[in-house]
């Protein structure tokens, strides 16, 4: 068993800074968990003014704890472990200690450079998005519990810019249909998705390229569209596998069908590790109703729907609306960063050695084995070794 002491000489030191993304309305952590943190033998260093933004104060996190830090160069210089929601810019990555452990969402298929920065300077890298789904790991999985809030965020979203209600009534002027509202992508957002919709008094239909999630929209209340694409199915992390060119346009001429009856489409679809598949495309878009919405959930990793553009809605000649706004979590930053906080912490406690009262990472643990990227100067991760042949 080969395992990596995460300390000092006295208390291992956890780092929150402040995040550098100005569009970032999310917090790694929260005072409740500063407190459990805390309780367990480590020193936690909180930058000033990290959670003012949601609400908590300097004081709160120093009542749970935490050392209140002004000098940003110095807390990371110091830090045994440093804990963001987007990872540190490569100038930070620099001033880190030697055998640092660095945790966020990092983007590692992308995050190149910063990839190399950490393997240079010799900093160990979890990447928040390779905690294995596994039953173990689900308090740990930041991915899940943000995703789940983006497809609430993204109901809520088409809701508010729909010209219709979504639930049916039946008025003295007579009885309003009930919105028609389409999910692309059953996974943790899409069930959101469907579940919100559902609950907004919506009809709700939703396909995944997955027949084994049929029986989780049905539990919803929704119609599952049941598409012929021969072979599909799913990763052992429970992702959906690429399609064939072959197979995406026959899922496109069913859908093109469903889209245009709906007043509100909803994409979720992405493939791990690869840009996001284009699902809605502009013939669909011309089939659509004037006045219809379109929320691409997937516009950070590419998009789903072609015309969307990240940070902005498009409305097109024929009146729909493409909604490609990013950072759904951040919408409801207040709960997103609760979750976070919680999957952070659960992470720490879970290798956390009461003995030294530092965390101890088993290099042969399933978890670390899918979520540490570098280590030692090297690439860890087999799922990025693979990536890169």
């Amino acid at each position: 068993m080969k395992l990596i002491k995460i300390a000092t000489e006295e208390k291992v030191t956890i780092v929150f800074p402040k995040e550098s993304e100005q569009k970032e309305s999310r917090i790694a952590i929260i005072p409740q968990h500063v407190k459990q943190l805390h309780t367990r033998g480590a020193a936690v260093e909180i930058e000033s003014e990290f959670g003012t933004s949601l609400g908590f104060t300097d004081k709160d996190y120093q009542d749970a704890g935490a050392v209140i830090a002004g000098d940003r160069k110095k807390m990371l210089s110091n830090a045994d472990i440093v804990i963001r929601i987007r990872h540190s810019q490569e100038k930070e990555i620099k001033l880190l200690k030697k055998g640092a452990l660095h945790i966020s969402f990092l983007d590692p298929f992308s995050a190149k450079e910063i990839i190399e920065s950490a393997l240079t300077a010799n900093i160990n890298m979890i990447s928040m998005e390779l905690i294995p789904r596994t039953t173990l790991a689900q308090k740990m999985d930041a991915v899940s519990s943000q995703a789940s809030l983006a497809g609430y965020a993204a109901v809520i979203i088409a809701a508010e810019r729909s010209r219709k209600i979504f639930p049916m009534m039946m008025t003295p002027a007579g009885t309003i249909a009930p919105s028609r509202v389409f999910v692309i992508g059953a996974g943790v957002a899409g069930l959101q998705a469907i579940a919100t919709a559902k609950r907004l008094g919506a009809r709700v239909e939703a396909f995944d390229t997955r027949p084994v999630v049929e029986e989780q929209v049905h539990s919803l209340g929704a119609k599952f569209i049941k598409i012929d694409l021969g072979e599909t199915g799913q990763t052992k992390d429970g992702y959906a596998r690429s399609l064939t060119e072959e197979q995406l346009q026959k899922q496109r001429e069913v859908m093109a069908k469903h889209c245009a009856l709906a007043d509100v489409v909803i994409t979720t679809a992405q493939v791990f590790g690869r840009k996001a598949p284009v699902i809605v495309t502009r013939d669909m878009i011309q089939q659509m109703t004037p006045g219809s919405i379109i929320v691409d959930l997937a516009v950070e990793n590419g998009g789903n729907v072609e015309g969307v553009q990240p940070g902005k809605e498009v409305i097109t000649k024929k009146g729909v609306t493409l909604v490609g706004l990013e950072n759904l979590p951040g919408r409801v930053a207040l709960h997103a960063s609760q979750m976070y906080s919680s999957n952070i912490t659960n992470f720490i406690l879970h290798f956390w050695d009461e003995e030294s009262k530092t965390m101890r990472l088993n290099l042969e643990d399933e978890i670390i084995k899918g979520c540490l990227v570098t280590h030692a100067g090297q690439l860890f991760s087999e799922t990025l070794k693979m990536m890169r042949k």
